[in-house]
Order: C-alpha cells, then sequence, then structure tokens
C-alpha cells in the first residue's frame, strides 16, 4: 500500500511536445505519419515539425506537470505544456512504436543536472563510458516513457549552455523497420548497450532530415 508521502508527492514531469525544425515531408518520407497540423504524434509525446526556416534540428520541448520558470533551462528552450494529451497515436508505416530516449548534450554535467532537478527530473543514474572514444559521462532521467539522456565530459569543459542532439525510438520490428527504409536509408543493425537490445542508425541526411535519429528493437519480455 503507498505510503502518504508517496500519495501526496507531485506528478513527475513528462515530455509533451518535442519541437523540431524540420519539413514535415522529410519525416514522411522516412515512413512517420504526420498530420495536417504538422504535428507526428508517437504515444504520448507530440512532435511538432516547424520546417527549415525556424532553423535546424531540435529547437525546443515542452514538459507537462513541471516546475519550470521562465523558457529556458540551462540553455534549452522549455516551455510548460499547454492543451490536453495527444489523442491515440497513428501507426508509423516505419514501425515506430515510441519515444525511448532524447539526448541532451552538456560541457558541464553537474550544472544541467541541477538544472532539470529543479523542475523535478530526476537522475537516475550516471556512468562512465568511452564507446565514441574519449571517455565522458551518460546521466539518465525518466520523463513519463521517456528517458532523457544526459552527456558531457567528467569535467565541466566550458560554460556553454546545454543543448539537444537526437532522438531514438521503439520499433516493433527492427528488422522490418530497415527493410522499409532500405540500405541507403539506415545502418547495420547492432546490439544496443541496455542487454537484449538492438539498434540501428538513420541515416537522416538521406531524408532531409537534421536529427540524429536511432531506431531501437523493444525491450525484451
Amino acid at each position: 500500500m503507498p505510503s502518504p508521502d508517496n500519495e501526496s508527492a507531485p506528478p513527475r514531469p513528462t515530455i509533451h511536445t518535442i519541437t523540431v525544425a524540420d519539413p514535415p515531408e522529410a519525416w514522411r518520407a522516412c515512413g512517420f505519419t504526420v498530420g495536417d497540423d504538422d504535428i507526428c504524434v508517437v504515444s504520448w509525446v507530440r512532435i511538432h515539425l516547424t520546417g527549415r526556416d525556424a532553423g535546424k534540428r531540435i529547437t525546443g520541448w515542452s514538459l507537462r506537470d513541471s516546475g519550470q520558470k521562465g523558457d529556458e533551462l540551462d540553455g534549452l528552450t522549455t516551455t510548460v505544456a499547454a492543451g490536453p494529451l495527444p489523442g491515440a497515436s497513428p501507426e508509423h508505416a516505419n514501425g515506430v512504436t515510441s519515444i525511448d530516449h532524447i539526448v541532451l548534450l552538456t560541457p558541464n554535467q553537474q550544472r544541467t543536472i541541477g538544472a532539470l532537478q529543479s523542475v523535478g527530473l530526476l537522475a537516475l543514474h550516471t556512468r562512465n563510458t568511452d564507446q565514441y572514444g574519449a571517455p565522458f559521462l551518460q546521466t539518465f532521467f525518466r520523463a513519463g516513457e521517456v528517458i532523457v539522456e544526459l552527456i558531457g565530459p567528467e569535467e565541466p569543459s566550458s560554460d556553454d549552455p546545454a543543448g539537444f542532439f537526437g532522438l531514438a525510438f521503439t520499433v516493433a520490428d527492427l528488422d522490418a523497420t530497415a527493410a522499409f527504409l532500405g540500405p541507403d536509408g539506415v545502418g547495420a543493425a547492432k546490439d544496443a548497450v541496455q542487454p537484449g537490445r538492438r539498434i540501428a542508425t538513420l541515416r537522416h541526411k538521406h531524408f532531409g532530415v537534421s536529427v540524429a535519429t536511432a531506431f531501437m528493437s523493444p525491450e525484451p519480455s
């Protein structure tokens, strides 16, 4: 039975909308279903495609149930979510079922961790890795069904702000997704860090997408 403290605890923040400065037709070419309002709904998250005139890559996000004040979070454009939850997620031809994680970059892990925790996102764990060459830290938070992965050096490297980097989506069948996108559209699948899962990287520039994107097999039962 939950304790009274748990019952009275405020809800943790979840991601309502991720804003991406890509043309909707580029995401449709990758097999995403995008509505006439330029919104791509993936499970409980809206991805708003604002077009290249707004820049490139992920330009901001909105959070539900956060303690956010102002319109930025350690350099990340962040707003309080407005409007209801999205309706039923449509089927996507590429097999996407949910967002597994969103990747953030920071030159100062402790500073950005403090900013994220100030709005209610709690750090789950941090690990050291050198999987891409030079050693760095990964700190993980949960925002509803989406994991927030923060990447940065072990020691602060500059006073620059944090930034958005990329997205990883869970798909129903990774081999089917790869077949749909073709060898020019996605790299070869390999073992993911998470045991029992595989990951393949979208060749996003091939489709005119500016966001680094990966697809992952489902979590094992």
